[in-house]
């Protein structure tokens, strides 16, 4: 099977990331959303993941397959930012098809779990919006990635963490990294 996820930079904030794009010899640019998912829904029929803000719930569930998950990734660890109340403390993760599996390793729809951060989005992985490496399994494990048998394209790879942790197949378990 193959399968993708996708982290761009979220609605509204590609500024944030001109240090990034400067790196690479380029522009940090908004990513069109809308277009995203077509792609995502044609390349990758068999599944796929998008994280996303809050926010762009509203805008962007209209534009998924009628089978889509709002899967949430609750943050006990939440930054505050002057003047943005209430605090975003969970982010959405869009989830369409997997491979159907059993019970093991059991997945929910929600997982808690503090982002490997200082008060400094950069400070720990030099990436901004970095996902920790829990996170990723945890999404690997919804699609039901079998690293012996799929492919996974990650369309925004930033920290590479995502392809990492792909690549260590159950090596990594979630409650030990």
């Amino acid at each position: 099977m193959r399968f993708a996820y996708a982290d761009p930079p979220y609605e509204g904030v590609a500024s944030r990331y001109q240090r990034e794009a400067a790196a690479r010899g380029a522009r940090a640019a908004e990513v069109d959303h809308p277009a995203l998912i077509q792609r995502l829904a044609r390349e990758f029929p068999d599944g796929w993941a998008l994280s996303c803000k809050t926010n762009s719930l509203r805008g962007l569930l209209p534009l998924c397959p009628a089978e889509v998950r709002v899967m949430s990734w609750v943050k006990p660890f939440a930054p505050a930012y002057r003047g943005i109340r209430p605090i975003y403390s969970w982010e959405p993760v869009l989830l369409v098809g997997g491979r159907a599996h059993d019970l093991e390793p059991l997945v929910r729809d929600s997982l808690t779990l503090s982002p490997r951060m200082g008060i400094r989005p950069r400070q720990t992985t030099g990436v901004l919006g970095a996902k920790p490496p829990a996170f990723c399994r945890w999404v690997l494990d919804a699609l039901g990635y079998d690293p012996e048998q799929d492919e996974l394209v990650d369309l925004f790879p930033g920290s590479g963490m995502m392809g990492y942790v792909a690549s260590q197949g159950r090596l990594l378990d979630k409650d030990t990294v």
